[in-house]
């Protein structure tokens, strides 16, 4: 939470479990109500100040590319109670999560946008797995290199897929809408390119030449 938001960007989970969350205030949780059982401590907000400059130097560095995100918060958790600059970013994590969450309680729409974001994250990974069943999709090259090209062949087929999908599907609408049904717009953004059920990902490839769509030309489409 701390870093995306220093970065820029906005960091919005699925809270799973609201029973489980818990709130940090800058004051006594008595004093929010209703509240109180979800308030878990006050926040240091001294510590937020006191290392202020250090976090906007460690958000520079990321966004130029000196230090890897990764990297550096390994090493900060590696001794957060030592260091002040992992307690100050502990510190405005809770800030941002706070806040995130009051907005999560309140707000239904981003509860379903979240959902819907999930859901699109989950159908992306269900479409590698389904594709990458060599070795029951486990990586087992030796070599970070042999690694990265097999991760970037498999990242290739999948938008290849998607690709070959999201074209077909655009066809397929104008064909339902040249018959004079009505497609609404609003609808297509519910309308996924990330289905394989269609797409025969194991047995044996047979390549024939003559079967293969001439350049700007498509396969006829099924009724």
């Amino acid at each position: 939470f701390a870093l995306c938001s220093l970065l820029g960007f906005r960091f919005a989970p699925r809270i799973r479990d609201l029973g489980e969350t818990r709130l940090y205030t800058p004051e006594a949780g008595a004093l929010y109500g209703v509240l109180e059982p979800l308030v878990a401590q006050k926040l240091n907000l001294r510590l937020i100040r006191d290392h202020w400059d250090a976090l906007r130097r460690l958000t520079v560095s990321i966004k130029s590319g000196t230090v890897t995100a990764s990297l550096i918060l390994g090493k900060l958790a590696s001794y957060p109670r030592q260091n002040g600059l992992a307690l100050a970013l502990r510190e405005l994590g809770r800030v941002q999560r706070t806040l995130f969450t009051l907005e999560w309680l309140r707000d239904p729409e981003l509860r379903r946008r979240v959902l819907a974001g999930l859901n699109k994250g989950e159908a992306l990974h269900a479409l590698k797995r389904a594709v990458a069943f060599h070795r029951s999709g486990e990586i087992r090259d030796r070599t970070f290199e042999s690694q990265s090209h097999r991760a970037s062949g498999l990242n290739l087929v999948v938008a290849a897929i998607s690709v070959w999908n999201t074209v077909y599907l655009g066809r397929a609408v104008a064909a339902l809408r040249a018959e004079g049904q009505n497609v609404p717009d609003e609808l297509l953004a519910h309308i996924s390119p990330l289905g394989w059920e269609h797409i025969g990902l194991t047995g044996d490839y047979l390549w024939h030449q003559e079967l293969v769509p001439q350049p700007g030309t498509y396969r006829e489409l099924r009724s």
